[in-house]
């Protein structure tokens, strides 16, 4: 599939969406600029996505039925050991909303075969307050900090999402990965110099689909949103983890039909596209991503949020995953 032609897979299979983010070399050149100008002043300058961001939740004791077999794919360990147990893979990606100004959500590095991929929610690559097409200027920055690019940033070329989620914004399918070119730094106020390919920098971490429920999932994300009560326990600036368990959900306020959900205090703007990572090893920083926060809910009722929610990943989101692993980008420089 070329551009952003949708292909209706066959039945059982998933039907697949592919947008162009930046396509051509001289065009991720402009944007890698546009971010990495003044400082990073627009890295600086961006706040947190307010899109999608809370919905009402009702956790339920139901189980959740898979489409078909389980699948996984192994993490890759990256070169880098930082002190902590802290995965070097997250970080912020960045892109200009609807508004025309600079907003970020949270990304994370995975495993694939050209070591290019990164996986965020759907709303953090498609424009869901716009007609159609894809957030612009799209980038991934891992380990941002502050307008610190420790390993690079990251331009992306296309964006893979489920046509589901695209077309009538069902966010049963709100899950995108998007192929970045290799990663650039500003060696001199307006050269660019490359930094090689992404997982090769920083990890991958592995996928898994069709899989039981987990009783222990950590949740890595920059949350930086108001609490319901007003109070701001977050500043966004660092990433943070929870762990707790996974459960099926009911929501409201959310076009989703089976949704799940997991136990995490983290607040709704800047979480957006935090990695749900089960069998996370704290020594290698790897585990299986096997959810990503789509938005977050006050089940209990207290005026604090206490539950990410998710899609179920599925074999109609495994397809998703396979049709970016095998995409090659390359270099801008």
């Amino acid at each position: 599939m070329l551009g952003s032609t949708v292909v209706t897979e066959p039945a059982q299979a998933a039907s697949v969406v592919v947008v162009p983010l930046s396509p051509t070399v001289t065009a991720a050149q402009q944007v890698a600029r546009f971010w990495l100008a003044d400082g990073a002043a627009n890295l600086r300058n961006a706040t947190p996505y307010a899109v999608r961001t809370a919905a009402g939740g009702e956790r339920l004791s139901t189980d959740i039925a898979p489409d078909g077999p389980p699948a996984s794919i192994a993490p890759l360990e990256g070169p880098v050991s930082p002190e902590g147990e802290m995965p070097t893979t997250s970080g912020k990606v960045f892109f200009i909303g609807s508004d025309l100004q600079p907003h970020w959500c949270t990304g994370t590095a995975t495993q694939s075969r050209y070591r290019n991929v990164v996986a965020t929610a759907g709303h953090c690559l498609l424009d869901t307050e716009a007609p159609a097409g894809p957030l612009t200027k799209w980038v991934f920055v891992p380990g941002y900090s502050e307008g610190m690019t420790p390993f690079g940033l990251y331009v992306g070329k296309q964006g893979v999402a489920h046509y589901d989620f695209d077309d009538i914004r069902d966010y049963d399918r709100d899950l995108a990965f998007v192929n970045v070119y290799k990663g650039v730094v500003l060696s001199s106020p307006d050269v660019l110099a490359s930094v090689g390919n992404l997982a090769e920098n920083v990890g991958g971490q592995g996928v898994a689909f069709n899989q039981p429920l987990a009783p222990t999932v950590d949740v890595f994300g920059y949350p930086a949103g108001p609490e319901p009560d007003g109070s701001r326990p977050y500043t966004g600036e660092t990433l943070e983890r929870s762990t707790g368990s996974a459960f099926a959900m009911k929501v409201t306020g959310l076009p989703a039909d089976r949704p799940i959900g997991v136990d995490s205090p983290f607040t709704g703007e800047g979480s957006l596209g935090s990695s749900w990572l089960t069998h996370y090893a704290g020594d290698s920083r790897t585990g299986y991503l096997n959810g990503i926060t789509i938005s977050v809910s006050d089940t209990d009722g207290d005026s604090r949020y206490d539950t990410g929610v998710s899609p179920y990943f599925d074999g109609e989101l495994f397809t998703v995953y396979q049709k970016a692993a095998n995409y090659w980008t390359g270099v801008i420089t």
